[in-house]
């Protein structure tokens, strides 16, 4: 069986992983790079070297693009638009939800289809039952697609919106970095005394299993925009994070982090939420400015 012809521009380790696995299953795959002796290896398991942006775009009617963000797109493919006509762009690049609707509409006047899309693995992942990636654009583009997709990862349609798979990625980021920065900030403070990380990360583990129970609820909370007092109030929990940032300033550490997280406390206690759930705080996040009171 035929399989379909793909390009990948862009091979840092993403791009990389990514044409392998369009290599391993049986696509004809042409591979560019703007850093020469990036796609040696890749070569010389059977992918196509282009020599130029035009020649990547001329080599297949699907063009998968993995960049460090979407001004690195125009930068590569904006000398070679006149290729773009009837092509499909699937767009891999990190980037705003903005920048999406920005290459969609550029795409178009090019004659291209653009396909927005976040991949929710490392590299490393790729090509595994763990993959899966968040894509937005054209319904019918990507329907069309979703087989050689699929090859990278299950395909998660998010909607038409290009900008919708973007605003997925950097939501679920959101959460895995600042996540990521509470747990080396939370390992510093116990650091402060000594105690080493091989300790601690232990513990750190066991509570994070903890958070499915404490996201119970919150869903309902946040989409009807009513937070009840479930026996952990704001003020409550405005108390414990003043204790983490006086703790941070004792030990000597950064108190930027929780201190963020302090603020908004106080910002929803002087809003008048004080026996509310701390599910509150989410207005003031919505509501930076307090141009408008919440419900």
């Amino acid at each position: 069986m035929s399989r379909t012809p793909v390009t990948v521009i862009g091979l840092g380790p993403m791009g990389r992983a990514m044409a392998g696995a369009f290599l391993d299953a049986g696509h004809p795959t042409t591979v560019f790079n703007r850093t020469p002796g990036k796609n040696d290896d890749l070569v010389r398991t059977g992918a196509r070297r282009a020599d130029s942006a035009a020649g990547a775009i001329a080599a297949a009617d699907l063009v998968v693009l993995s960049l460090t963000h979407y001004e690195a797109m125009y930068e590569l493919l904006g000398s070679a638009t006149r290729e773009l006509a009837g092509k499909t762009l699937v767009n891999l690049s990190s980037d705003a939800p903005s920048e999406a609707e920005r290459a969609a509409a550029w795409a178009a006047e090019h004659g291209a289809d653009l396909v927005a899309g976040g991949i929710m693995v490392p590299a490393a992942l790729v090509a595994t039952p763990e993959a899966y990636a968040f894509y937005s654009g054209p319904a019918a583009v990507v329907e069309r697609h979703r087989t050689t997709l699929e090859v990278l990862s299950r395909v998660d349609y998010r909607g038409e919106q290009p900008g919708l798979a973007l605003l997925w990625y950097q939501a679920l980021l959101d959460l895995f970095m600042t996540t990521l920065a509470s747990i080396q900030h939370a390992s510093a403070l116990v650091g402060s005394a000594d105690v080493p990380a091989e300790t601690f990360l232990p513990y750190a583990s066991g509570l994070m299993s903890q958070l499915p129970y404490c996201m119970e609820g919150m869903a309902e909370e946040i989409d009807g925009r009513a937070y009840p007092d479930k026996g952990a109030s704001l003020a409550m929990m405005s108390a414990g994070i003043d204790h983490i940032v006086h703790a941070s300033e004792d030990a000597g550490i950064d108190p930027g982090l929780p201190g963020a997280v302090r603020d908004l406390y106080r910002r929803a206690i002087a809003d008048g939420r004080r026996e509310q759930s701390s599910t509150s705080i989410i207005e003031m996040i919505k509501n930076p400015e307090g141009k408008e009171r919440a419900a």
